[in-house]
């Protein structure tokens, strides 16, 4: 069985403050050649995917934006002035497949409201048309992502499924032929039943990716071997959406969410990928910035 890691998430700015402690300040600080350079390593340790954490990111009283006409402004800070640009021009060079963020739209705190509120949505779905309009013609341009998640308390809320497939049929008008990735937390506290199944089955969209829940200690490696194996048997019976994973390559350096994000031991790491692999057909990590690209 071989063990390896297919692609990670990406961000131009780590949306936690506290967890990003350790990277936020070299994303503002990265020339053109630093962020391709990124791309560049994160493509030869053979990766495929880099799935875009947000385009434009909002908080309670400031938001900003990443590529020109966005809903917000673009940090003046950055020394890049140019990051989607680059993003999506390197993939391009090196192979690479972009899944697109679709948010954050709206405060990134308030993911729930955010997936309900029809503001947030009508900014989302302009700064999409956007985004196709200004990348689109790039060859790295592969997918979507909702980054607005959601924990799994047994079964998925109806208003999360309505969320994604009211996404997923803008995309398909917009880019009929770009698939659609969710990546929700929770596996510990799925209930695997009848009700989830046909659950997998409502939801439109192509890929699931979801959170092992290890970097949060939400459960150890065990239990997020014994969860991926229960979504296999769930994934195949209802026939739809293809099972993916996003493991964890972090732990904090304090109480977990109110302290910095640093790498987690290459043993723990290691032992996520055997447990893991045999029941996806993907890994993708959170994240390699940050975490694996010094190892």
């Amino acid at each position: 069985m071989e063990l390896k890691i297919d692609g990670t998430w990406f961000e131009f700015f780590h949306h936690s403050k506290v967890e990003g402690e350790f990277w936020n300040q070299k994303c503002r600080s990265y020339t053109e050649a630093d962020w391709r350079s990124v791309l560049q390593s994160i493509a030869g340790r053979g990766m495929e995917y880099v799935v875009l954490m947000c385009g434009s990111l909002c908080y309670s009283d400031y938001a900003e934006s990443y590529f020109p006409g966005g809903p917000y402004p673009f940090p003046e800070e950055m020394v890049c002035k140019n990051p989607m640009e680059v993003l999506m021009d390197e993939t391009s060079r090196l192979g690479l497949k972009v899944f697109m963020s679709c948010g954050f739209y709206g405060d990134w705190t308030h993911a729930r409201d955010n997936m309900r509120d029809p503001e947030v949505r009508g900014r989302a779905f302009a700064s999409m048309e956007r985004l196709t309009e200004l990348y689109g013609h790039y060859p790295s341009f592969y997918g979507w992502y909702l980054p607005d998640e959601i924990g799994i308390d047994g079964h998925f809320p109806q208003f999360f499924i309505d969320y994604v497939n009211d996404y997923r049929a803008f995309i398909r008008q917009l880019t009929p032929e770009k698939p659609l990735l969710i990546a929700p937390y929770g596996v510990a506290k799925i209930t695997f039943d009848e009700v989830f199944v046909d659950q997998l089955r409502q939801l439109d969209c192509e890929f699931i990716a979801y959170q092992d829940g290890v970097g949060i200690a939400n459960g150890g490696v065990e239990t997020a071997e014994e969860a991926f194996r229960k979504l296999r048997i769930a994934h195949d019976q209802a026939g739809r959406s293809r099972l993916w994973a996003d493991m964890e390559v972090f732990r904090f350096a304090g109480n977990a969410y109110r302290s910095a994000l640093i790498p987690a031991e290459a043993d723990r790491i290691h032992a996520q990928l055997k447990a893991i692999t045999p029941y996806v057909e993907k890994v993708l990590i959170y994240q390699y910035q940050g975490c694996l690209e010094h190892l």
